[in-house]
């Protein structure tokens, strides 16, 4: 096979969706909000059959209390927080409009200027300003200058949907764990399969961002059964007084 055949066929398999940055920050958010999940809900449920071993319906009552208030919480968050990007987002765009209305040749030099910036030529970053704005000039100005896509604004119902799910599905780990029928050995059931839920989400969360596996694993792992050692200790502590 050639040279030329394999860097075709690599080029073909390569993702040229100019969106794909914005897809996988979508994918990042949500194994974050499934170890959120993982943690938080970990910590409750370990924390209370500490503090009332047998007592399965405490366990249960403030493991499901801590599900939804987390997964409410990661999902309101979340509508804040891109509600607000998304009209920031809008208001950049009606500005660049009004600027391309008002002063079109400032805009196109504008525009040349940041490809020039970019390594092009004065004379061919010109010619491409001069395409792009002959075609869509808002559409060039709004990638170039914001990086923005007018044409699609992030959605807060999606980020709040998909963090509420990731964050209910990951907690769901330690608290169905937790509550099978194991006697004494549940809270280190639960534990266990917490550990290997974090090991999964580390190993994803590295995957995604390009970052080093093992180091983003061991990250996860620690925090995570730091977090587990220190409620069970105050379960402990609390059980035995209020014992």
């Amino acid at each position: 096979m050639s040279t030329e055949t394999v860097d075709s066929m690599q080029h073909d398999n390569e993702p040229h969706d100019t969106k794909i940055g914005q897809k996988l920050n979508w994918l990042r958010a949500g194994v974050l909000g499934a170890n959120d999940g993982i943690v938080s809900t970990a910590g409750v449920v370990i924390g209370v059959a500490a503090a009332t071993p047998g007592n399965v319906l405490a366990i249960a009552t403030a493991g499901l209390a801590a599900l939804v208030a987390g997964a409410f919480s990661m999902a309101g968050g979340e509508y804040v927080s891109v509600s607000t990007q998304r009209d920031t987002e809008k208001a950049l765009i009606e500005k660049e409009k009004r600027e391309l209305a008002e002063q079109p040749e400032e805009e196109l030099r504008e525009l040349a200027g940041l490809y020039e910036q970019r390594g092009l030529t004065p004379h061919l970053a010109m010619q491409v300003a001069e395409e792009l704005t002959a075609r869509d000039a808002l559409a060039a100005h709004a990638e170039v200058e914001l990086g923005i896509d007018p044409n699609e604004y992030t959605s807060p119902w999606i980020a709040a949907v998909s963090s509420f799910v990731a964050f209910t599905v990951g907690a769901l780990i330690p608290l169905i764990m937790i509550l099978l029928p194991l006697g004494e050995h549940r809270v280190w059931v639960a534990a266990l399969a917490v550990v290997i839920g974090l090991l999964l989400t580390g190993w994803i969360s590295a995957v995604l961002g390009g970052a080093p596996r093992g180091r983003a694993i061991m990250r996860n792992v620690v925090m995570g059964g730091a977090t587990m050692v220190a409620t069970y200790g105050i379960g402990l502590l609390f059980g035995g007084i209020v014992g």
